[in-house]
């Protein structure tokens, strides 16, 4: 009987993605895997049931016997608990889980003894570069980023010659230099913007400089383990408190993309750094999920401070679903050949290093050490 892979319409507020889409379907199909599709899956990502089925896959109404049925449910969002609740024990659960900010659902997955996967935690090693949803999703988010800054800044990115005169780019400034951050350097690039970027970690430097942008200077590493940066310690900080104010003070817009896994976002900057800035500069801050790199950030909304606007988007991958999807298909897919080899077959051990650093829960235990103590404390 070919192994079943179930994938659901998702219900989280504001998710627009889809877990699969219809271009990795026939070679999933061809690998020996039952695809079934709720139906209305890939709707708000442009992907109409026709070209699921289409693709070889099949489409389900009954949503509770979709789940029940699985054999892998692969998702994007952590399930509900509703949905982990319709599932049979040993269901394997492939999803972005969040598990720090979702104990419930993590909770539900271990009394229902599934096997879960959270490919947040996937290592950063090169064997696993095909399957880093983290590093696809923010090159979404890096790229929506920088239009939402076009869009609310009020002058022009490019610099202009025209008959009523010649008209100055806009200034951008980028904290972070990962995925995101390189992602928005080259967009505001493209749009045509003076580009500066800063990130702890020096050897950013060359890749922000290799997109035509400049790379602010300070005699810190912070090179951390797995492509990271490690935590400045107190003079570090302060020193680069003050490069970054007066930077911040001379951009109109801002991108913020800094992000420690696992624990609260730096706080890069402060109110005080705001009230410097012009009136009309924007502040996009792509880490309001994990408490904001903005002092003033509200997770999900837009605040003001003396004509400066603050934003702090959620989910942005979320606004372009239909190549957030695809990129997210293919990683997924990546990651279902390693966990059930070509042909789908299943693996009862999970020994290789990817699986292992990924795995949640099994066997009615949460594996993952931090989100075991985690739900220990709340108890």
């Amino acid at each position: 009987m070919p192994f079943r892979v179930a994938v659901p319409k998702e219900v989280a507020p504001g998710e627009a993605r889809v877990a699969l889409t219809p271009e990795v379907i026939p070679r999933m199909v061809k690998a020996g895997y039952e695809v079934i599709v709720e139906a209305g899956a890939g709707e708000r990502s442009r992907y109409p049931d026709a070209a699921y089925t289409q693709a070889g896959a099949k489409l389900a109404t009954d949503r509770v016997a979709l789940f029940g049925g699985a054999d892998v449910v692969v998702k994007v969002q952590i399930p509900s608990v509703e949905e982990s609740a319709a599932m049979r024990s040993g269901t394997v659960v492939v999803a972005l889980m969040n598990a720090n900010r979702n104990l419930d659902q993590v909770a539900k997955m271990r009394d229902q003894k599934l096997s879960s996967f959270a490919l947040e935690l996937l290592p950063r090693i090169t064997r696993a570069q095909s399957m880093d949803v983290l590093s696809s999703q923010a090159t979404v988010a890096g790229y929506r980023a920088a239009l939402i800054g076009a869009d609310l800044c009020p002058k022009f990115l490019p610099m202009l010659t025209t008959a009523a005169g010649t008209v100055r780019p806009a200034h951008v400034l980028i904290l972070g230099a990962g995925v995101a951050g390189l992602m928005a350097i080259a967009t505001s690039k493209r749009l045509g913007a003076v580009v500066e970027a800063y990130d702890v970690r020096r050897a950013a430097g060359e890749q922000v400089r290799s997109l035509g942008a400049r790379f602010l200077e300070l005699q810190i590493n912070a090179e951390g383990s797995g492509g990271y940066a490690r935590e400045l310690t107190d003079d570090e900080k302060k020193q680069e408190a003050e490069m970054v104010a007066k930077a911040v003070a001379e951009a109109d817009i801002v991108i913020t993309t800094a992000n420690v896994p696992g624990r609260r976002a730096p706080l890069l900057v402060r109110k005080e750094m705001v009230a410097r800035m012009r009136p009309g500069a924007v502040l996009i801050d792509l880490a309001a999920e994990s408490g904001g790199n903005v002092e003033l950030t509200k997770p999900g909304e837009t605040v003001e401070l003396n004509g400066v606007r603050i934003v702090g988007p959620l989910n942005l991958p979320s606004q372009l679903p239909f190549h957030a999807s695809q990129m997210f298909a293919k990683n997924v897919e990546a990651f279902l050949k390693l966990l059930f080899g070509p042909q789908g077959n299943p693996i009862t051990e999970y020994t290789d290093e990817i699986l292992a650093a990924s795995l949640l829960t099994r066997n009615g235990e949460v594996v993952h050490a931090p989100t075991r103590d985690a739900l220990a404390g709340g108890k």
